[in-house]
């Protein structure tokens, strides 16, 4: 009754497999119901292990591009608006009272479990929508990739770093010799405090990457160049992403 999956290497993604869960979900629900399957639900490794199985799948040219890397946050917004997701979801207050708010829920997910809250939660989304009125809306995966690049933004992924320790990593590892901190002078880098456009991961190390064509001198010394471990590097982009957010007025 489906497709055949052999030609979908494009699977190995897992915004790919959440907008096809989204854009399929109500046609695959209704073909179970009509052959009396029971709706499975995931886990994120359930999932992950079934996106392992049919990414190596034949060799055939994948169907579309491959979105690995999340999008672009201010198309993501506009696409929450768009697509009436902010009927249902509210963001830091602002938005409908159905489901939860998404900003600070706490939950440290990752875009595979995305995609498996995609598929879990669909029944309930789609019976919420049709109460409303609300054409479900389908998303091709650059607008999947521009949504979660949104929900990073917000917070709904809880980071998997510290900003605290973050603070120690730009101290120990040189940061702070060059770079000055609420307004201090004398230091010949920017000023970390008022950083602007870090308001994701992806941006974060996008600006780090572009920061290493920069020789690092003081006091005409040059200084060691600093390797950081996976933990090290997710409490340095917390501590970046921290900084970048704009402060809320009580």
């Amino acid at each position: 009754m489906g497709p055949n999956l052999d030609s979908l290497k494009q699977f190995a993604s897992p915004i790919y497999v959440a907008s096809a869960m989204w854009n399929h979900g109500p046609a695959m629900a209704e073909a179970m119901k009509a052959k009396g399957v029971e709706r499975p639900t995931f886990t994120a490794q359930e999932l992950r292990d079934l996106i392992a199985f049919l990414a190596p799948a034949t060799g055939g040219a994948p169907e579309g591009p491959l979105y690995v890397l999340p999008g672009r946050p201010e198309l993501g917004r506009e696409l929450f608006v768009e697509k009436k997701c902010i009927q249902c979801h509210s963001v830091g207050g602002v938005g409908g009272q159905v489901g939860p708010d998404l900003v600070g829920l706490g939950v440290r997910r990752s875009p595979v479990e995305f995609a498996a809250t995609i598929w879990n939660k669909a029944p309930a989304m789609m019976a919420a929508m049709a109460t409303r009125g609300i054409t479900v809306p389908q998303l091709r995966p650059e607008d999947m990739a521009d949504l979660v690049a949104y929900l990073y933004s917000v917070r709904y992924f809880a980071s998997g770093g510290s900003v605290p320790k973050g603070w120690v990593v730009a101290s120990n590892k040189g940061c702070l010799q060059c770079h000055a901190v609420s307004g201090e002078r004398g230091k010949p880098a920017s000023d970390l405090t008022r950083a602007k456009g870090l308001d994701s991961s992806a941006a974060v190390l996008a600006a780090l990457w572009n920061h290493t064509v920069v020789t690092a001198r003081v006091a005409g010394q040059r200084l060691e160049w600093p390797v950081l471990k996976a933990d090290e590097m997710a409490d340095l982009v917390t501590l970046l992403e921290s900084i970048s957010q704009p402060r809320r007025i009580p």
